[in-house]
């Protein structure tokens, strides 16, 4: 039971931030512009991200339970090159591009472009210490993972990806609260984060709240409609949340 893992007020406090989770995804893809016409449009000029966040909730005890790795959806560890442009762009031209993509090939050589525009962090300093926090990711140095991408958000507190990268770190130290805090970064900036959609679900489900997780779950497929695995989460988690279509 959820309650013999984490203290009450622990566990209370992560279900009333699933709670706000949830409303802010649903709020935040409701305003989304529909898909722009299948065609790349580059340009001068940069992202334009929100910078006043709310306070993180205080770190949680560490959780037991499901295998770190088991349904994390993460970058490739080669990212495809992509062309210079408007990075605005370019991600509504690839987001459009994901939810009408004909099959998994197609679907995940544009998941690729989408990861690649998230990682460019424009200055060689960040691209290198990125490239630090991955290898120490890879290599499960999670403290040096840590620091490292503390450095990266010092420098460039607006780096959505760093963020992501971090709720990842933590995510895999089971320290799930510091996780959610980040996660709520990244989905303020980017509200169709399929990665940190996935990750809130795996956390929801973990503390007992299955009907965030399924919420989690569908908005990453409402997003990425050929997410691997996903139909499967949503189904299983239907069925137990909702119960068995008659």
């Amino acid at each position: 039971m959820p309650g013999k893992l984490i203290g009450m007020k622990t566990r209370l406090a992560l279900l009333a931030l699933s709670a706000s989770l949830a409303i802010l995804a649903a709020a935040a893809v409701a305003q989304q512009a529909p898909p722009p016409p299948l065609q790349e449009q580059p340009g001068p000029g940069g992202p334009q991200e929100p910078q006043d966040q709310p306070a993180p909730p205080a770190p949680g005890p560490r959780l037991p339970g499901i295998d770190p790795h088991e349904g994390l959806v993460t970058p490739p560890d080669q990212l495809p090159k992509i062309q210079r442009g408007e990075r605005n762009r370019n991600i509504e031209f690839l987001f459009g591009a994901l939810k009408v993509a004909p099959d998994e090939a197609s679907a995940k050589a544009v998941e690729d472009r989408i990861w690649a525009v998230w990682t460019a962090a424009g200055n060689e300093t960040t691209n290198l210490l990125m490239s630090r926090a991955k290898k120490a990711m890879d290599d499960k140095d999670y403290d040096l993972a840590l620091k490292v991408l503390g450095a990266i958000l010092e420098i460039k507190p607006d780096f959505t990806e760093a963020w992501n990268r971090r709720a990842t770190v933590y995510f895999m130290k089971k320290d799930y609260a510091n996780s959610l805090a980040d996660i709520v970064k990244v989905l303020q900036r980017e509200p169709r984060h399929f990665g940190a959609l996935s990750g809130l679900g795996l956390i929801m489900q973990e503390i007992g709240d299955d009907k965030h997780a399924l919420d989690a779950y569908r908005k990453a497929l409402e997003v990425y409609p050929r997410l691997k695995g996903m139909d499967e989460k949503v189904k299983n988690l239907k069925e137990k949340v909702e119960g068995r279509d008659i």
